[in-house]
């Protein structure tokens, strides 16, 4: 019985790699490593607008104005943070392994990017968007109504364009990553 499980163990197709395999893996966890990087990019160029918004308004003069803008701000450091570490964990994926190897780590990864679309980024985005509604009331009160009307139609425009965004870089990541699943 067990000689029999041992041959047909040992008698399983192999995949094929194909030619410039691992050359086309390189490449792929390169563009994921430079988009992920990019969006640090975005994200700190937001928060810097945001530092300038703070003291552009004075914001340290209105506890719940500083509230906003800091709950703004850490959820945006949040996601930075995230962000670098997954790139680290990235690079740190050795290709030059054994395919068996390198796909328990690719896996391993592509869970972990899961939990990050699914779970962090939409809180994230929940703490961002209940920060700027806390600003809300603080526009209204300072700002002319033709402006604040602006203000809260753009934000909500912005908040649809992104979590479209959002999804759409999710659904091509996660593609990749389990084309990557060897």
């Amino acid at each position: 019985m067990f000689e029999d499980l041992k041959s047909q163990w040992e008698n399983q197709p192999q995949p094929n790699t194909p030619e410039q395999g691992s050359k086309l893996i390189v490449d792929k966890m390169k563009g994921l490593s430079k988009k992920q990087a990019i969006t640090n990019w975005v994200l700190w160029t937001t928060i810097l607008i945001l530092i300038g918004f703070f003291f552009y308004v004075e914001a340290f003069n209105d506890t719940i104005v500083t509230f906003a803008l800091l709950l703004m701000m850490s959820s945006l450091l949040v996601r930075i943070f995230v962000e670098y570490f997954s790139i680290k964990k990235l690079r740190a994926i050795d290709v030059t392994e054994n395919s068996s190897v390198f796909r328990t780590t690719i896996i391993s990864y592509y869970k972990s990017r899961i939990r990050t679309h699914y779970v962090t980024t939409p809180i994230i985005i929940i703490l961002y968007s209940f920060g700027f509604i806390l600003l809300l009331p603080t526009f209204k009160r300072e700002l002319s109504e033709g402006f604040y009307t602006y203000i809260v139609c753009s934000a909500v425009i912005v908040l649809i364009v992104m979590v479209i965004f959002i999804r759409n870089q999710i659904k091509n990541e996660l593609s990749i990553l389990k084309g990557l699943q060897i």
